[in-house]
């Protein structure tokens, strides 16, 4: 599985970054060079892009079935996983720890899981497939998630259900923010509130999910 790897491959944790619909993790490139500085083996495989409004079934499970293959590539097999992702990249991300999301058709995802995960941190998260009864139920690790106050892609209302899960959830809502706000690199054409300061938030950022995979508590 082709992927951008930083930091000591024999390091003490493991950051598996999941991108979102574009699947180029090198527009997180600042985030995820950070991880690595300090502390961090960071595996984040390239996929295919997708319009996830119009993707197949399959495209979807490509995704967490080519995290799992990803981290068996480029990681070590002991040290513990952090699962971080953007947008499609955090629906994922859930998958892996335990969320079953839920077709058009009415009927559950298999996917893939990855029992080594142990925290998620989570940006603008793509979570209308988890609104099915139980869908978290499975999702017990500590988690991070950040959404952005004017993202009407994946809106606060829909993100804030992630709170369902019996794992401690913290949600922060970051004002002014967009879907696209979390990435170094975003999309052509993306327009932002002018009172925004992007880049001092990803450095926020990245400090932020930084302490959170590296705290201890639950």
């Amino acid at each position: 599985m082709d992927a951008l790897t930083l930091g000591a491959p024999d390091a003490r944790r493991v950051v598996l970054f999941a991108a979102g619909a574009g699947g180029d993790p090198e527009r997180h490139r600042p985030l995820l060079k950070y991880l690595a500085a300090h502390g961090a083996r960071v595996v984040a495989p390239y996929f295919e892009r997708i319009i996830p409004a119009e993707a197949t079934t399959a495209q979807l499970l490509a995704r967490p079935l080519g995290l799992v293959a990803a981290l068996r590539e480029h990681a070590a097999a002991d040290p513990p996983v952090a699962a971080v992702g953007h947008s499609i990249g955090g629906w994922a991300a859930l998958c892996l720890a335990g969320a079953t999301p839920w077709s058009s058709d009415g009927t559950p995802m298999d996917v893939s899981r990855e029992p080594r995960v142990s925290r998620l941190a989570l940006y603008a998260p793509a979570v209308g497939w988890f609104a099915a009864p139980g869908a978290l139920d499975a999702v017990t690790v500590p988690t991070l998630v950040y959404a952005g106050e004017l993202d009407r892609i994946t809106p606060v209302e829909q993100i804030r259900g992630l709170t369902k899960a019996p794992a401690r959830v913290d949600v922060t809502v970051v004002p002014g923010a967009g879907h696209f706000s979390f990435m170094s690199i975003p999309p052509p054409g993306t327009i932002e509130d002018p009172a925004f300061d992007r880049n001092r938030f990803l450095v926020q950022l990245a400090r932020e999910t930084q302490q959170f995979l590296n705290s201890t508590g639950d």
